[in-house]
């Protein structure tokens, strides 16, 4: 690696030499982590899950792409430790363990969902470094496929298992969802969640409410093609509102840290549930202390997203900018605030990176 010529100062030239070498294993990984998003968006990993070991040509056409990006594409996956490849046969194969965290239903997650985040701050690069200058926000809209992302990151985290989550936090809901109450998802996104409720009780009435126009045009699609009758979809802002409506069940997905005003939304959820109602929250589940978070779970991940995103749009709102790590105690000291009558707070097995919280009214 080229070295420029620096005058010597007070260092540890082992202690540097080291750092050298980490920031370098530091650019490395970032290209892996933007071509494991192409390979996700491309479905290259699925396509060569199911294979033995093949030549590009064979892989690019059964992912129905072109041989030479995806030849390419494999060059990355094979120096990065990705992808295995023998040179006497020109032959690539993705180990079954890799293919475990890099394929959609994967026994261990499929990270490279997450990959996209990486994408995605290198696309909005500009206009953050502007908010940098200005300290102003962003919008939704400024951000290409987030809903996207946002969707896939929520079908493992929540929907696959919202029912056995359900269960699991606030048991006795799943019989008053059987007998018919109303749901309101606040901050729904493309509404997986909610249509995946309202499929299995049709005997309730479920209400989405988002911001995003998109979002809700994806959710309301859904929803007709699924002929779902009980569950309808709303763009709309949140902001400033005492009350959402009367609600038995109230839902947020990753959501209330984005908001404008995150203590008056979850004043507003309590206002709106009726007695014997619960609030179901899923927010981020590091600390509001730094220092608490540096084994914390993709906390560089998670801060960069917060600092490309989940700032700008609380900013772009008029909001304080909390981010996403913004903290389970801030969240819980919140929750306390809106005049709940008890909250309980989980970390669930299968999702380390959140915090799920009931808290009734």
């Amino acid at each position: 690696m080229p070295r420029t010529a620096v005058q010597k100062n007070h260092f540890d030239d082992a202690a540097a030499e080291a750092f050298l070498n980490k920031m370098a294993s530091v650019l490395d990984h970032g290209a892996v982590a933007i071509m494991t998003s192409i390979g996700h968006r491309a479905g290259l990993f699925e396509t060569m899950a199911g294979l033995h070991p093949a030549r590009s040509d064979y892989i690019a056409e059964r992912a129905g792409l072109s041989e030479r990006y995806v030849r390419e594409w494999l060059a990355v996956m094979v120096t990065g430790g990705v992808v295995g490849y023998d040179p006497a046969r020109e032959t690539y194969v993705l180990p079954a363990e890799h293919a475990a965290c890099l394929t959609n239903g994967a026994p261990l997650g499929n990270l490279a969902i997450y990959a996209q985040a990486v994408a995605l701050a290198g696309a909005v690069q500009e206009r953050v470094l502007d908010c940098f200058s200005s300290g102003d926000g962003l919008r939704y809209d400024n951000y290409p496929c987030f809903h996207h992302f946002m969707a896939e990151d929520s079908q493992q985290t929540v929907v696959d298992g919202i029912g056995d989550i359900i269960q699991t936090l606030m048991p006795e809901f799943c019989t008053k969802l059987d007998k018919g109450i109303a749901v309101l998802d606040a901050g729904c996104g493309s509404g997986r969640a909610l249509i995946r409720l309202a499929q299995a009780h049709p005997a309730s009435r479920f209400v989405g409410y988002d911001l995003c126009q998109d979002a809700i045009a994806t959710a309301r699609t859904s929803a007709a093609e699924k002929r779902l009758e009980n569950i309808t979809f709303e763009a709309r802002d949140l902001t400033g509102l005492d009350t959402f409506g009367s609600f038995d069940l109230i839902t947020s997905f990753d959501a209330v840290h984005d908001m404008a005003d995150p203590q008056a939304f979850l004043r507003s959820i309590h206002k709106s549930l009726n007695p014997d109602g619960a609030h179901l929250m899923q927010d981020i589940g590091g600390s509001a202390l730094l220092e608490n978070n540096k084994d914390f779970p993709f906390a560089p991940l998670l801060y960069m997203i917060s600092c490309v995103h989940c700032t700008p749009i609380s900013l772009g709102q008029g909001g304080d900018g909390l981010g996403a790590m913004w903290g389970w105690e801030t969240a819980e000291a919140m929750l306390n605030n809106s005049g709940f009558s008890s909250i309980e707070r989980t970390v669930l097995p299968h999702d380390p990176m959140n915090v799920w919280f009931v808290s009734r009214y």
